[in-house]
């Protein structure tokens, strides 16, 4: 994989520090904003990316470039995704992958009729813990209460409380709790059970942004509450719960660090089959195996999850009165 990396925020300096264990990807290029120059060049320098951009057009123009990795701001994912599939690249797309459902059905769209690969970068949804946790869940009989807790207070709530706005809790750019950071415990949720038969959202509302709140879905025969939070903390943890035992994962559900089993009074049981400590690691070799083996068939399959999660995301918000975008 001959990757572009479009951003230079958090996201980005995370990922780079696994690329050294990652040979199969050759760091083209990495595209930002001319503020933004110094840390793109100490980047280049510290990790071996060939050339920095501040053009985007130039930068897509690159033929040395497949695939192009948007970690932008969560308003700038649809438009350059779309620019970078329209350059005939391959696209992977950090979370939330658009902010609307139809955004990401035309991205979908594009890229078939391209045929360009196309992913959302989503770590729970790679990582063999989660695979494993997916494979145990008969175990546990019938299945009653499942909840997942990633509660964390932000660094910019205490701005946001002042009246200056950042991207973190700002509507138009795709802010507040269930888009930043209860969308991971949806996307763990949804990978396990599929599409729920309701979805009800009781948040707590500041101008016109969802600080945290419980995503309420009913599966039916099991009910699922997903709670999220950056106006308060609490311990990070997921429960599913049957009626012959338990799984409890200790941590976010973006990481899946390690979790216990608990089935049939067997004692419990602390098991990690990640194969690798960096929650990104297995996402990225994934995704150059799709990409490198032009498996339509996979990243199709993906990308109805991507669309499935924000088909919940856009019952929840309007449920709550929130509009993005």
């Amino acid at each position: 994989m001959k990757l572009a990396i479009l951003g230079a925020g958090m996201i980005v300096k995370d990922f780079l520090t696994i690329t050294e264990n990652l040979p199969q990807i050759s760091l083209q290029t990495i595209f930002g904003v001319e503020q933004d120059l110094d840390t793109m060049r100490h980047l280049q320098e510290k990790y071996g990316i060939n050339s920095v951009s501040i053009n985007i057009d130039e930068c897509l123009q690159n033929e040395n470039i497949d695939t192009v990795y948007v970690a932008l701001p969560n308003h700038l994912h649809y438009s350059f995704a779309k620019k970078a599939l329209e350059a005939g690249k391959n696209v992977i797309c950090e979370k939330p992958f658009t902010l609307l459902l139809n955004q990401a059905e035309e991205l979908h769209k594009i890229a078939n009729e391209k045929n360009l690969i196309i992913l959302e970068a989503i770590t729970n949804q790679y990582l063999s813990n989660n695979q494993k946790i997916k494979e145990c869940i008969k175990d546990l009989g019938d299945l009653k209460i499942v909840e997942c807790n990633y509660s964390q207070y932000s660094s910019r709530y205490d701005d946001f409380k002042s009246g200056k706005v950042l991207p973190a809790f700002d509507a138009k750019k795709g802010g507040g709790a269930l888009m930043d950071i209860n969308i991971y415990n949806i996307h763990f949720v949804l990978g396990l059970f599929g599409l729920p038969k309701s979805v009800k959202y009781l948040a707590n509302i500041e101008n016109n942004i969802d600080t945290s709140g419980f995503l309420l879905l009913d599966y039916g025969d099991f009910k699922v509450n997903c709670v999220g939070a950056k106006d308060s903390s609490s311990e990070i943890r997921s429960t599913i719960q049957g009626t012959k035992g338990y799984i409890q994962i200790e941590g976010p559900t973006n990481s899946i660090q390690e979790y216990t089993r608990y089935v049939n009074n067997k004692g419990e049981e602390h098991l990690n089959y990640n194969k690798h400590p960096h929650r990104m690691y297995e996402e990225f070799i994934e995704f150059e195996k799709i990409i490198s083996e032009k498996n339509f068939v996979e990243a199709n399959l993906r990308m109805e999850h991507s669309k499935q999660v924000l088909n919940v995301v856009e019952l929840a918000l309007k449920d709550a009165g929130i509009k993005l975008g």
